[in-house]
């Protein structure tokens, strides 16, 4: 292993104070400090473990409550939220859906799982959503409004934009009210990618409701989990009620007959899954708490260091779902990973940016230059409730 620069020695010993007794210490491990158990043996005894169950209603309520939504529907995971999300917003197959190429796959994924191929917009650096400027950019270089239809057309493709769906990478708003604008000038519907992001707000205003529909996830890692699970946010009564019964295999409600009247999947939540993510809401302003104060441990720890941490975008309210560390290069960045983990401490690089996997590496981006500097510094730490 080559010589490591002292100051990240220092940190890993932090990061082992801040988690003492693990080994290794988890990037993000679940917590169940609650009623979870409670609830889940109130399903076993009920028998009520599938989709039907006062659970899965308690927790899209809640949901809803919190985020500041009108409505909330549960489903298995979040790459179906957002695939679902993008159908009822009406993406069609062979059109184009912009987003950025620094995600986690399931953004590009759904975008295909809808029929849309994705276009990569490029981020800011201080927020590593995406950059407005660069989405307008683009936009006025390459799309014009088509004079009968008023639907955005991509010039060099000649097929129509029918989504932007912008990222809160680990948790941080990007400059959604800014993406808002702009999308409304070109009459494209807006789709956020909340996975990481349940707790964080931008300008007061809770995440995943700035556009038609947002998207949680609850996977294991998250901030809150349901074990696997997702929820679709919005303010459309007409996108809620659609989006409750596609993902239950559209079924005509008949108490014996088995009637359905389009192509639906089977993607709602189960009772089970809804149980955990009750009991995970009632404590989510702890967790929130608790999460932001491991930051504010890390800023002081790595301002006194000399170690670059990612701070909220000013104007956000950030969910700290995953703190990051900004690295010099790329070869500073592997023998941090490489040593970190060596030493029992789990961190991660930021995740292979999509055009350069095989399945997107044909799709039109922006040259992504920041995103391509920050794939080779950025490294994530252990940031699960403490």
């Amino acid at each position: 292993m080559e010589k490591i620069d002292p100051k990240f020695k220092k940190l890993i010993d932090f990061i082992k104070s801040l988690y003492p007794g693990l080994n290794p210490v988890p990037l993000h491990a679940p917590v169940f400090w609650g009623n979870e158990k409670k609830y889940l043996i109130d399903c076993i005894d009920t028998t009520y473990v599938s989709y039907v169950g006062k659970y899965v209603t308690q927790f899209e309520e809640l949901t809803a409550q919190f985020t500041g939504a009108k409505y909330a529907v549960a489903v298995v995971n979040g790459t179906a939220a957002l695939q679902i999300s993008l159908q009822l917003a009406g993406v069609k197959r062979e059109d184009e859906v912009i987003t950025q190429a620094l995600t986690f796959v399931g953004t590009a994924n759904a975008i295909v799982h809808s029929g849309g191929i994705p276009v990569f917009i490029d981020v800011d650096l201080d927020t590593m959503g995406m950059s407005p400027s660069k989405l307008e950019e683009w936009l006025k270089r390459n799309v014009s409004l088509n004079a009968g239809t008023q639907k955005p057309i991509n010039h060099l493709t000649g097929r129509r934009i029918s989504a932007i769906v912008p990222v809160h990478i680990f948790g941080h708003p990007c400059r959604i009210n800014e993406i808002k604008e702009i999308a409304s000038q070109y009459n494209i519907p807006l789709i956020e990618d909340a996975a990481e992001a349940i707790g964080s707000t931008y300008m007061g205003k809770h995440v995943g409701t700035f556009g038609l529909a947002g998207i949680i996830s609850y996977n294991g890692n998250k901030t809150i989990t349901t074990g696997g699970g997702g929820m679709i946010i919005t303010d459309s009564e007409e996108l809620a009620n659609r989006a409750r019964h596609i993902t239950r295999t559209a079924k005509v409600p008949h108490a014996w007959e088995y009637i359905h009247d389009e192509v639906g999947f089977n993607y709602r939540m189960t009772n089970v899954c809804a149980a955990i993510g009750v009991a995970q809401m009632e404590k989510i302003k702890e967790y929130l708490e608790n999460k932001r104060d491991t930051a504010e441990k890390y800023k002081k720890f790595c301002d006194d260091s000399g170690i670059s941490f990612f701070m909220e975008p000013q104007g956000a309210h950030s969910n700290y779902w995953l703190n990051a560390i900004i690295l010099k290069d790329r070869s500073e960045r592997d023998k941090f990973l490489e040593f970190s983990n060596a030493q029992g401490v789990m961190t991660r690089p930021i995740w292979r940016l999509m055009h350069k996997l095989d399945m997107f590496k044909n799709c039109q981006h922006d040259g992504l230059t920041n995103s391509l500097w920050l794939e080779e510094r950025v490294v994530n730490i252990p940031s699960g409730v403490r």
